[in-house]
């Protein structure tokens, strides 16, 4: 099953899971796969990104992250003054 994840800016919204005959593996190979299917099937709008349920690239699972455009990857949010999270 592959997971996109809606961004905006640096921020997530919902994550859908799209399956394997609509986006195959190897992931993010195939992300413009999930993406066209999200845009011209589900019709739903916005930037729609493959991330990793088992954190196996981009970073780490997109529910609950922030998106680094610059890394290209989700990264947890830390609090100004927290240290980072490992």
């Amino acid at each position: 099953m592959a997971h996109f994840v809606r961004v905006e800016g640096v921020t997530t919204g919902e994550v859908i899971v799209i399956s394997d005959e609509v986006c195959p593996d190897p992931a993010p190979d195939n992300e413009h796969l999930g993406q066209a299917y999200i845009r011209d099937v589900l019709g739903l709008p916005g930037t729609w990104l493959q991330t990793s349920y088992n954190n196996l690239f981009r970073g780490v699972y997109a529910s609950g992250a922030v998106y680094d455009p610059e890394l290209d990857e989700f990264v947890h949010h830390v609090p100004l003054g927290e240290p980072p999270v490992e």
